[in-house]
Formats: C-alpha cells, structure tokens, sequence
C-alpha cells in the first residue's frame, strides 16, 4: 500500500513540475531566438540552430509556438512591448502644447527603439522585419505602428489646423515617422555614410531636438500659409 502510496504521489508530483519545466523550455527558446533571427532575419534562421542554443528538442518549437513563424512573432511582439514600456515611462505630460507633445513623443520613441534598457538586438529585429516583412508585420503595425500614427495625426492636426483625416495631416505624420525610422532600418547604409555616429543617449536627445525643430518649422510654415492658425498663434510664432 504505501509502494502504491509512493508510486502514485511521483506521479502527482511530475504532473506538478511539467508546466514548470515547460515554461522554463518556452523562456529559453525566445530568449535564444531574439539575438538569433536578430543576426540572421527570419529567413536565413533555422530552427536548429535555436533549439541547439536552448537546449530544447525541435518538437518544443511545435509544442510551445506551433511553428517558426508562431515563435518569430512571439519574439517580435515581445520585442515591441518591452519598446513600448519604454515609451510609456518617458510619456510626456498631457496637460501641453500639441508642438511640445510632439516634441516630447518624437524624443520617447526614439528613446524607447535606441533605449540603453534594451539589448541593441531589439532594433536589429525591426530592422530585418521592415527590410524583408513577414506575415508577422501587420501584428507589429497593429500594435505599434497604428496607434502612434493615430497619435501623431491628432497632435498635427491640431497643429497645421486641419482634421486628422485629411491629406495634409497624413502627409506630415508620415514625414515625422519616416524621420524616427530613418535612424533604425538603414542601420548598415548610415554606418557607411556617417561613421562617427553613436547613438549614445546625449546623441538621441541631439537627434530627437532636430527631427522636432524640422518637422514644426513646416508644420508651422503650412499654417501660416494655409491661413488656418489662430491671430494669438500666429503671433506667437511670428516672434
């Protein structure tokens, strides 16, 4: 009886421990594949090559993720949430100008994609997936993209004096990302061009004033122009 006892509190006790087990599994496989598929893009990584590094058989990337594609995803989403926390911890107060709000989300979203709190694997990542997209990037625009464009289009708009739907406003917002995105996707080209730099956090400050001084020059330009900013801004920025 107590042999039966025994045998059947083993039992009991594996059941315990395998969920454990299967998330230490699961944690080690994304944390190999993130520098991984980092290096190589999604294309060239085997899955081989990741479960030899986490010392986990291939079946597991079945098991946990359903296939390479479900654990590349994984890592991507993983990727932008840590990207995002960044973002949130350098949000900037709500109670200021549209032209100071978009200074201050210009300078969180560079901080948060060059944040020294993440290994430089992480714009690698993003730099591979905008470079040769996978089913994975419409998640990531979903995610991360759409919401800081909806953003943008309301601050802009608010600043040229036009709806956030209209043309002018869409076309200053992407101008405004495709400025950020230009200091993470060509990261090879930029080295070439410019090799001095350093994305050290006094040049990120440096970078973000400068995307920030550029874009309101225009955006403020456009209102003078277009007739649609205020006598009391028009004054203000005629100083």
């Amino acid at each position: 009886m107590n042999r039966n006892r025994s045998h059947l509190g083993m039992k009991v006790l594996r059941r315990e421990r395998l969920p454990e087990a299967a998330d230490a599994t699961r944690e080690r496989l994304l944390e190999v594949a993130g520098p991984v598929f980092a290096d190589r893009g999604y294309q060239a990584t085997t899955i081989r090559e990741i479960c030899a590094g986490a010392r986990a058989n291939v079946a597991a990337i079945n098991y946990h993720f359903g296939d390479k594609l479900g654990l590349y995803t994984e890592v991507l989403q993983q990727s932008v949430r840590a990207a995002q926390v960044l973002a949130v911890h350098s949000a900037p107060d709500q109670n200021i100008s549209p032209e100071d709000m978009l200074r201050a989300l210009i300078r969180a979203r560079l901080r948060s994609i060059n944040g020294k709190d993440l290994p430089d694997w992480h714009s690698r990542l993003l730099a591979h997936e905008f470079a040769q997209p996978t089913p994975a990037l419409r998640q990531l625009i979903d995610k991360l993209t759409r919401p800081i464009y909806k953003r943008l289009l309301e601050l802009i708009g608010r600043i040229i004096g036009l709806p956030p739907n209209d043309d002018n406003t869409r076309l200053c917002a992407i101008s405004v990302v495709g400025q950020v995105l230009a200091y993470v996707l060509p990261g090879p080209l930029l080295t070439e061009i410019w090799p001095e730099l350093k994305m050290t956090p006094g040049q990120v400050e440096r970078i973000a004033d400068h995307i920030a001084d550029f874009s309101l020059s225009y955006l403020q330009d456009f209102r003078l122009k277009h007739g649609t900013m205020t006598p009391a801004r028009k004054q203000r920025f005629s100083k």
